[in-house]
């Protein structure tokens, strides 16, 4: 995967259909790797981590229920959210969609604006919510580089929130405690 680039995994058994998602993720920025089958999905997926997962229902073998139940069912998968791209319309086909994991059920034929809007919204989702490593420490996090860095710095770069800065009671006393401003100030004396 690309520095920084999210990866959308699309599966299809429908070759045109994968051609068409690739050349459309591809042209929005997304690293895109595809598979014909549940079980390719499934080896993609344990190897290269995919940052989402867009998959068809019906497909021969295994179907995209058999896929998801497989995946959410690994504790190195489960946390890839699935979206499910299928043309499966009845409400029961939706609901067990969601009772299998997806986080997101798009019909076809879709509209492809829908498409980049829900893909994107996941992929940013998915960043937020995912596990970081952070020193227990000094509180750096381990960024998508390998690298540690404040987590202020890291959240604004992966979000839109801006921070402001200040102390809290407790680092304020822990820093200037001893000093005799301090002690006027906070504690009377």
């Amino acid at each position: 995967m690309a520095k920084g680039k999210p990866m959308v995994l699309a599966v299809d058994d429908n070759p045109k259909n994968l051609q068409f998602l690739s050349k459309l993720l591809t042209g929005e920025g997304y690293e895109v790797g595809v598979a014909q089958d549940g079980l390719q999905a499934i080896n993609f997926v344990t190897k290269n981590q995919p940052t989402l997962i867009l998959l068809d229902i019906m497909m021969p073998e295994m179907d995209g229920y058999e896929v998801s139940r497989e995946l959410k069912s690994n504790m190195l998968t489960k946390h890839i959210p699935i979206i499910f791209l299928t043309a499966k319309t009845d409400t029961e086909d939706i609901v067990k969609g969601f009772e299998h994991g997806a986080v997101d059920y798009i019909l076809k034929p879709f509209s492809t604006e829908e498409l980049l809007a829900r893909v994107k919204t996941h992929v940013e989702l998915n960043r937020l919510r995912g596990m970081l490593p952070i020193c227990s420490k000094c509180k750096k996090i381990r960024n998508d580089d390998n690298l540690w860095q404040q987590i202020d710095k890291y959240i604004e770069e992966h979000s839109e929130i801006l921070f402001s800065h200040g102390l809290c009671p407790d680092c304020m006393k822990h820093m200037y405690g001893s000093q005799p401003w301090y002690k006027k100030l906070y504690e009377g004396e």
